[in-house]
């Protein structure tokens, strides 16, 4: 028993350690004072953190990938809320359909979606001209995501909590607004939270819908590695990951995660 428990914690440590070392050696790089991207480094140096910040280029990506995420998040949770509380609590005979129109994005990969969409924005007039279409992209593949997590939460709620709303007088959206939304608010965040982070971190999307002159800060990463190898692209990975494990970290700090167990 006690050698089952110790090869299976073995096991369960090699699994984060093989996922955490990547992100452990870039951000040691980040710091090397040498002139190019290498582990170990040199020495301790902070010059490429000034390089990125002050980089005009850099900045401009990290601006827009900031908003890119937000508006993705929060038009992503208007419209995947919605849809898991008629997939949980009304649809009938195209439920499944539904359910799986709705997850398409998280399905397919997302290189055939942002195929997809090109040809579709060039048919309706849209192309890559200005940045509309990125934005429908980053939303498109970000609703599966909260989608997922709302309607977890919902099979989780009690219908009856509802019925009694209901039954002592209030209204539905009396009901929605005072006992379902509270109740489900752990996976509206959490799904928010998944959508910001997978529209920030995406390459596939922002490659194909990006418009002309504008580029997200992945994008940008890639393009700088193609011309210089420098650890300036290590401070830039190492920055989104603190603003991703800062975001975790809100989230836990207002809402807290053991609460979006279900």
């Amino acid at each position: 028993m006690k050698g089952g428990r110790f090869l299976l914690g073995a096991a369960v440590a090699s699994v984060y350690v093989f996922l955490m070392l990547p992100i452990a050696i870039v951000v040691i790089a980040s710091f090397n004072s040498g002139k190019y991207l290498k582990f170990p480094p040199d020495g301790f140096s902070l010059r490429w953190y000034a390089n990125f910040f002050g980089s005009q280029p850099f900045m401009d990506a990290m601006q827009l990938s900031l908003v890119l995420a937000a508006v993705s998040a929060a038009a992503a949770t208007l419209i995947g809320t919605p849809a898991a509380i008629y997939y949980v609590r009304h649809a009938k005979r195209w439920r499944e359909v539904f359910r799986m129109v709705t997850l398409a994005p998280l399905l397919l990969p997302e290189i055939l979606t942002a195929i997809a969409l090109l040809f579709f924005y060039y048919q309706i007039g849209i192309g890559t001209r200005s940045s509309v279409g990125l934005y429908l992209g980053h939303i498109v593949i970000c609703v599966p995501f909260v989608f997922l997590q709302v309607s977890s939460a919902l099979y989780n709620l009690s219908p009856s909590l509802e019925e009694a709303a209901r039954s002592l007088g209030a209204s539905p959206l009396i009901s929605f607004r005072r006992v379902t939304l509270p109740l489900i608010k752990p996976g509206v965040i959490n799904g928010a939270l998944f959508a910001f982070i997978i529209s920030f971190d995406n390459v596939s999307i922002s490659l194909l819908l990006k418009g002309i002159g504008t580029t997200t800060l992945p994008m940008q990463v890639f393009d700088y590695l193609r011309w210089d190898f420098d650890p300036t692209t290590a401070a830039a990975s190492t920055v989104s990951i603190v603003m991703t494990l800062g975001a975790v970290l809100l989230v836990d700090r207002f809402v807290g995660l053991r609460a979006m167990r279900y």
